[in-house]
């Protein structure tokens, strides 16, 4: 037991005839462990830009609900009428009426003759 566990410490098994074997398993480890660290190097930056990207979501929902709501206020028709004042532009006093318009037979013949 003693010289089995000094000759561990001593690393006697890597200069020994057989040592390629524990060779290949060490290096065997140490490209894993590099693939490892690697890989969770890889998972935290995306971590990272997940979070950054959350943070920008965020940022822009509430540019767009600020912008949404000086566009609802802008399109209120006293806002509208105050700056019509400004450039002296008054409302009409007078509504609307609907126009009508209705189609002539003569367009319909046009465009029949052009197909034909």
């Amino acid at each position: 037991m003693k010289n089995g566990v000094y000759g561990i410490l001593k690393a006697r098994f890597l200069i020994e005839d057989d040592a390629i074997k524990s060779w290949r398993f060490i290096v065997f480890l140490i490209v894993l462990a590099i693939i490892m660290i690697a890989n969770t190097q890889r998972f935290e930056q995306k971590v990272f830009k997940i979070a950054e990207l959350t943070n920008q979501v965020k940022e822009l929902r509430s540019e767009f609900v600020d912008r949404r709501s000086e566009l609802m206020k802008l399109k209120m028709e006293s806002t509208v009428s105050e700056k019509m004042v400004e450039k002296q532009i008054f409302p009409s006093t007078v509504p609307p009426i609907k126009i009508k318009v209705r189609k002539v037979a003569e367009e319909k013949n046009f465009f029949q003759k052009l197909w034909q």
